[in-house]
């Protein structure tokens, strides 16, 4: 006899992400790797223990939002401060199946405007540590890449 749930979609509530103490909770070493052509990385550059050469090392917490993680980005490249400079981000982590990395993207901002994904953290967006994270910067006069691929080779 088969069981049915009865639970619906609006029941399943999401579980709340539990709020980081800053004071108390030692920082993750962040691996950022950057583009400024508007498009992530190859995936085949993170193959056999190798990495882009494009890496910024940042301290942060797994509560630490897309806008947060921006203004840092936008600290170490001056010209990422224009207005409309987007940045696209994605989270590059182990695929266990095969021997290599998977790509997940999981949002965007834009310098000098309020967006939806802003707020996003790495928690809600299972970040792990040990994971990657590339963002694809494409500065104010081009449109950015589509996202959800990375290009194949």
């Amino acid at each position: 006899m088969a069981v049915e749930s009865r639970v619906t979609q609006e029941e399943i509530k999401k579980e709340p992400e539990k709020p980081v103490d800053r004071e108390k909770t030692c920082p993750l070493l962040l691996r950022v790797f950057t583009t400024n052509n508007g498009r992530h990385h190859r995936i085949d550059e993170f193959a056999r223990g190798n990495v882009p050469s494009s890496e910024l090392q940042i301290y942060t917490w797994m509560d630490a939002t897309l806008k947060e993680l921006t203004s840092l980005v936008k600290e170490v490249y001056p010209d990422a401060r224009k207005k409309g400079t987007h940045f696209g981000f994605a989270i590059v982590y182990p695929d266990p199946k095969r021997q290599g990395y998977r790509v997940k993207d999981i949002g965007s901002t834009i310098s000098g405007r309020k967006g939806a994904d802003d707020s996003m953290t790495l928690q809600s967006q299972r970040f792990q540590i040990g994971d990657y994270l590339d963002i694809a910067i494409t500065p104010p006069n081009r449109t950015p890449a589509v996202p959800g691929r990375m290009r194949p080779y």
